[in-house]
C-alpha cells in the first residue's frame, strides 16, 4: 500500500509540473507562475487528509 501511495504521489507532481511548463512555455503563465502552484498544492494536500481521514485502520 505504501509504494502505490508513493507512485501516486510522484505522478500528480510529475503530471502538475509538466502541465505548469506546457503554460510556461506558451506564455500563459507570466509572471503570476507562482500563485499557480497555491490551487496545486491545495488539491495535493487535501487528498492526503482525505485518504488519512476514510482508509481503513487496521
Amino acid at each position: 500500500m505504501r509504494k502505490k501511495k508513493i507512485i501516486y504521489d510522484l505522478l500528480f507532481v510529475l503530471l502538475s509540473g509538466i502541465f505548469l511548463t506546457v503554460l510556461d512555455k506558451y506564455g500563459l503563465l507570466h509572471k503570476y507562475a507562482g500563485f499557480a502552484l497555491i490551487p496545486l498544492v491545495i488539491a495535493y494536500y487535501t487528498g492526503q487528509i482525505v485518504e488519512r481521514k476514510f482508509t481503513n485502520k487496521k
